[in-house]
């Protein structure tokens, strides 16, 4: 008994000592890549499957195609023309391709496009509803010879993209929705020539040389990041964002060193945020991307209430009063 209180004790002691030499107090742990996320006004990593979640999610897995578990075997609703099919810009996955509506269409990785064939039917069809090929037009940017059909078990006639079956995503509710995006690992939004929209590639934190403010960090998905004032940075980490203003503001996620590029990498690490959520910092200081940006250069944040300033390589707010 004494050898183990001993034991502990000596864990306890080493743990303390690990703890006061970690930089400026923040969690000194190996995030996965996959982790590295803006909290606050966006989904959780990985519940694409639910409303307001990301892929995986909950039941998602489950069933592999993003149903909820509970759905019946009734038919699906009626199905919803195409209309003038669009290109639209998302910050995460470029261009994708959605109905007149602004919807997003995906696509089935257990579908075929050589030859075109669903495998999507039942419930799955009900969560995915098949976009009708009847109405089906080439909006700017969609070359329409693309565009087809293929026949289904039903005797439908679903929309093709490059041999693709098209569908909608029940769960996307508003236009520029993308809550299908990753879905069980097989259902993906569709490019304009019918591959699988992808993300930017970017490093989780990199540098962008903006043409007013010089060298500014951004995220993986090329938006700016920035630093709040009223925030600290030692001895340790603390974030005075909370509420709505963490829904202005969300805040960025873990990110692992070697998933930056051109960012300081002394005080770049976690910390723990008082909700025990994890958030980002560079230099130690707590990092944030802006909701009233809307794409990839985008510099909205820069200067709101003399307080909010775009971070430079080293930490530091750009263009701050006297900083």
């Amino acid at each position: 008994m004494r050898t183990s209180w001993r034991t502990a004790s000596l864990v306890a002691t080493a743990a303390s000592v690990l703890a006061l030499t970690t930089a400026c107090g923040q969690d000194n742990t190996t995030t996965p890549a996959s982790a590295a996320q803006n909290v606050g006004a966006t989904a959780a990593a990985g519940g694409y499957g639910s409303p307001g979640a990301g892929a995986g999610a909950g039941t998602e897995a489950g069933n592999g195609y993003g149903a909820d578990g509970n759905q019946s075997s009734a038919s699906p609703s009626p199905a919803v023309p195409a209309g003038k099919l669009t290109v639209a810009a998302n910050p995460d996955l470029g261009n994708v391709l959605t109905d007149g509506s602004g919807l997003t269409l995906y696509r089935f990785d257990k579908d075929t496009a050589n030859p075109p064939k669903s495998n999507c039917s039942g419930d799955c069809a009900t969560t995915w509803p098949p976009v009708p090929a009847d109405d089906a037009t080439a909006g700017a940017g969609i070359d329409k010879a693309l565009l087809g059909e293929v026949t289904r078990a039903d005797g439908g006639k679903q929309l093709t993209v490059g041999g693709w079956p098209a569908y909608r995503y029940a769960k996307d509710v508003n236009s520029g929705d993308v809550n299908g995006q990753g879905v069980g690992g097989k259902w993906f939004a569709l490019a304009p020539d019918g591959k699988k929209a992808k993300t930017s590639g970017l490093p989780g934190l990199s540098v962008r040389k903006d043409p007013r403010l010089g060298d500014i960090v951004v995220d993986k998905n090329g938006m700016t990041v920035y630093r709040f004032l009223k925030d600290q940075a030692w001895p340790k980490s603390v974030s005075n964002c909370t509420g709505a203003c963490l829904e202005k503001w969300p805040a960025v996620g873990p990110v692992k060193a070697d998933d930056t590029e051109g960012v300081k990498k002394k005080g770049l690490m976690p910390f723990t945020r008082p909700d025990g959520v994890k958030q980002m910092s560079v230099n130690c200081w707590p990092i944030y991307t802006f909701s009233g940006d809307k794409a990839p250069g985008d510099t909205n944040g820069q200067g709101v209430g003399g307080t909010w300033y775009a971070v430079s390589p080293d930490g530091k707010p750009v263009g701050a009063p006297g900083k």
